[in-house]
C-alpha cells in the first residue's frame, strides 16, 4: 500500500510499502480518513530518535487517527462495517503486570503506532484491536476524531491532578497539548486557567475558548501575575506542557501551599530541582505518560459540546501532499497549532 514513510532523519517518502494486515478474530480493518501530525512524529522526522527509541529502518509515521470500519473479525460484536471510529494507538500486553494493575499505558511491551520499530497509520488502511477502537458520535467529524488522541493526554493530566470544583490552574505551554490540557481542566471543574507561552497568536486563540487568561512569557512574569490574581496565595494546580528546564521551579513558585504540579512535557535533559521549595509547600508532584482508558470520556465531552477541538485544527493537507505537511510543521507559523492530513 502507499504510505508516508520516514526513510531516515529528514527524509520522507510517499511510496508503496508492504505491511502485514492479518485480521484476527477480535480485530477490525479500518480505512484511515484523517491523521494529525504529533510533536513526536515531527521529532522523529527532524532527529531520527526520541530518547531510546531510534529509527533504524523505514517507518510509517502517524498515530492520531480517525476512519471507517471496513471489516470486522468474527469475535467482534460492538462494531460494524461503516462505523466511524477513532483508535487508541497503543496496544499493551493484555496479560502484562502493568495491564493487570489497571495501568496499561505503563506496559513496557506496549506496541504504539509510529514508535520504532512499530509502523504508524499514515496509510490507507490498518488492522487494529476492536477493544482499542471507539465509535465516533454522530456530531463528531473525522478531523475532531483525530484530535481525541492528544485530548486524551490532557484528560489524563487533569485526572492525575485530582481537580476540585472551582480550582484555579496554571498551564505552561500553548501548543496542542497545553491548550487541550487547559480545556480538559476546565471540563474537569477548574474555574479559571492562566495559560503562558511566548507566542501571542496561540495565546489569543486559546483566550477565546473559555475562562483562560493568557500570559505572554516574553513580557509578563507568570509567578507575579498568578500570585497577584490569587491574593498572594498561588494556583491550586500547575500543568507543565513545555518540558522546559525552568518550568518545574517556576511551577512550584506559582503553586499555593498544598497544591499539585503535573508534569506533561518531557525535558531533553535532567533538570535541577529545589526540593526544599516544594517541601515547604507540601507540593504534590504528579507525572503522566500518555493515558489510560480516557478515550470514551474524551468522546463524551466532545459529543456534549463541553470541549470543542475544532479551533485548534489550523492547517489541513491532502495525503499526496503529506511531505509538504511535515515541511509546514517543521517551520510552523506562530498561528499553527494542529496540522492534519486527510486521506
Amino acid at each position: 500500500m502507499k504510505a508516508l514513510v520516514l526513510e531516515e532523519k529528514l527524509r520522507l517518502s510517499l511510496r508503496e510499502i508492504e505491511l502485514p494486515e492479518t485480521l484476527g478474530p477480535h480485530d477490525v480493518r479500518i480505512q484511515i480518513r484523517t491523521v494529525g501530525i504529533c510533536g513526536s512524529d515531527l521529532h522523529y522526522f527532524q532527529h531520527g530518535a526520541i530518547g531510546p527509541f531510534v529509527v533504524r529502518a523505514p517507518m510509517v509515521l502517524g498515530h492520531e487517527a480517525a476512519g471507517v470500519v471496513l471489516e470486522i473479525g468474527p469475535g467482534v460484536t460492538d462494531l460494524a462495517p461503516g462505523d466511524r471510529v477513532c483508535m487508541e494507538p497503543g496496544i499493551p500486553n493484555s496479560l502484562g503486570r502493568a495491564t493487570r494493575l489497571g495501568r496499561y499505558n505503563l506496559d513496557p511491551n506496549v506496541r504504539f503506532w509510529a514508535t520504532p520499530p512499530v509502523h504508524g497509520c499514515l496509510r490507507p488502511t490498518v488492522v487494529h484491536p476492536a477493544a482499542f477502537t471507539f465509535r465516533l458520535p454522530s456530531n463528531v467529524t473525522f478531523a475532531e476524531g483525530a484530535m481525541v488522541e492528544p485530548l486524551a493526554v490532557g484528560l489524563h493530566a487533569a485526572t492525575q491532578a485530582r481537580i476540585a470544583p472551582g480550582d484555579v490552574a496554571v498551564v505552561m505551554g500553548a501548543g496542542p497539548i497545553g491548550i487541550l490540557t487547559a480545556l480538559a481542566a476546565l471540563a474537569g471543574g477548574c474555574s479559571r486557567i492562566f495559560l503562558s507561552d511566548v507566542l501571542a497568536p496561540k495565546l489569543g486563540l486559546a483566550a477565546g475558548l473559555g475562562p483562560i487568561t493568557p500570559i505572554n512569557a516574553r513580557e509578563e512574569n507568570l509567578v507575579a501575575v498568578v500570585r497577584e490574581a490569587t491574593g498572594d496565595w498561588g494556583a491550586d494546580l500547575v500543568f507543565d506542557a513545555t518540558g522546559h528546564p525552568s518550568a518545574l521551579a517556576q511551577g512550584v513558585a506559582a503553586l499555593r501551599p498544598g497544591g499539585a504540579i503535573v508534569l506533561i512535557g518531557m525535558p531533553g535533559q535532567p533538570v535541577p530541582f529545589d526540593v526544599v521549595a516544594a517541601q515547604v509547600k507540601e507540593a504534590r508532584i504528579e507525572t503522566i505518560f500518555r493515558y489510560a482508558h480516557v478515550f470514551p470520556r474524551a468522546l463524551a465531552l466532545m459529543r456534549s459540546g463541553k470541549i470543542d477541538v475544532r479551533p485548534l485544527i489550523t492547517e489541513r493537507f491532502e495525503f499526496d501532499d503529506g511531505i509538504a505537511a511535515f515541511g509546514c510543521a517543521a517551520q510552523a507559523k506562530p498561528t499553527t497549532i494542529k496540522i492534519q492530513i486527510d486521506l
